[in-house]
């Protein structure tokens, strides 16, 4: 693929941020609004969070159709087919919110998450048409378009949930149908050159050679035991606050903040990758991890919601921004696309287990079970960073 200039780069990377900001916007409404819709929906109280492990799912088993499809017709069409996947989805969504099957609204959020998969490559199309010194803040411009969906998802979820009673957050998932439509105007605009014909036809080293790297192995797990944790107790966080009777919008505000602390340091998050790299970012990511857990397990007043789900999106941010960024170093132009596939569908099935469990473990063990049952993947993840480091022989520490 081509790699634009410096100016032409910075332009279309802002375009893909917008699009990220928009797109975002109806699956953070959709993760909102997933487990609450489910508790209408379903009499098992414990497959309430269902919907949300089908968006998840979705998204899994369609990452590595959707790469190696872009790879054959680029990036711009492929990003304008998930916007199609994504408005369709939340249609059936809605229509099953409307008729009041369970099953209806969980295959609709399955369409959803299909889109997401597209969503998903929109950090990677900015790495690859940005010069190399540009690559990490590129991919970190682009996790800033996400900052508006943390005001705009619950924003939406909140505004619409009564507008067309007695059916209950119908009008929020028509709201989630719009906003790929937007996209796909906006993405008319964006200049994403096109895989070049040696690329097409140089296929690269074996994937089981890519996979072997001991980079490889930190950044893909940098990734799903970041995001698995992330929508583990994001998940369940909605659902818990319920049970502890505290009000819709005070979980709605929860989930605002904790989206606003997974973008908001996107802003400089590329700046500390360039300084002190992605490994030791990844680490303090891991931290900030393990101190929500602590807080998560203090108490259940809002406050102790709203912190450890804040301290959760930012820990989130830097272990899925330093994981995407390490994992730029795994492959060559050929093998991107196949590469970048694989990393996806583990991180999005480990996402859908995650969110699979939550419901269950609520239900089933209580609140404290959920944040504790985290614990062991993020020292994982930890270690595994020490082991890198000590690989490259590079103290934690930067000098």
């Amino acid at each position: 693929m081509t790699v634009l200039t410096p100016a032409a780069a910075k332009r279309n990377v802002l375009i893909l941020a917008v699009c990220m900001a928009l797109a975002n916007s109806a699956v953070t409404l959709q993760v909102t609004l997933g487990g609450l819709v489910g508790h209408i929906l379903v009499e098992d109280k414990a497959f309430a969070t269902l919907p949300v492990t089908f968006v998840v799912a979705g998204t899994a088993l369609a990452t590595i159709p959707a790469s190696l499809l872009m790879r054959r017709i680029g990036r711009r069409l492929g990003f304008m087919l998930g916007c199609l996947v994504g408005s369709s989805g939340s249609l059936i969504a809605a229509l099953g919110v409307y008729l009041g099957h369970f099953w209806l609204f969980c295959f609709g959020a399955f369409v959803f998450g299909g889109s997401s998969a597209f969503v998903q490559l929109y950090r990677f199309a900015a790495a690859d048409i940005a010069p190399q010194d540009f690559r990490s803040k590129a991919i970190s411009w682009v996790m800033v378009g996400g900052l508006v969906s943390a005001i705009l998802g619950p924003e939406i979820a909140k505004y619409t949930r009564e507008l067309l009673t007695p059916h209950l957050f119908l009008a929020s998932y028509l709201a989630a149908a719009a906003l790929p439509v937007l996209v796909l105007g906006i993405l008319t605009t964006v200049t994403i050159p096109p895989p070049t014909l040696s690329e097409l036809k140089e296929q690269g080293r074996p994937l089981l050679e890519i996979v072997r790297q001991p980079t490889f192995i930190v950044a893909a797990m940098a990734g799903m035991f970041g995001y698995g944790v992330m929508n583990l107790l994001m998940t369940a966080t909605p659902l818990a606050m319920q049970l502890c009777e505290h009000p819709f919008a005070a979980a709605a505000t929860v989930i605002q903040w904790h989206v606003v602390g997974m973008f908001f340091p996107s802003f400089f998050t590329g700046n500390l990758i360039a300084r002190f790299g992605a490994l030791r970012i990844i680490m303090v990511g891991t931290m900030l991890n393990l101190v929500c857990i602590g807080v998560a397990l203090s108490g259940v007043g809002v406050w102790h919601f709203q912190i450890a789900l804040l301290l959760l999106g930012v820990g989130w941010n830097f272990m899925y921004i330093g994981g995407t960024s390490l994992l730029t170093e795994v492959y060559r132009p050929a093998e991107r696309n196949k590469t970048q596939a694989l990393n996806d569908f583990l991180v999005f099935g480990t996402v859908a287990l995650a969110s699979l469990g939550s419901g269950k473990m609520l239900y089933h063990w209580g609140w404290d079970f959920v944040p504790l049952s985290a614990l062991p993947f993020i020292l994982m993840a930890g270690l595994a960073v020490l082991w890198l480091l000590l690989q490259r022989k590079q103290p934690l520490l930067a000098e």
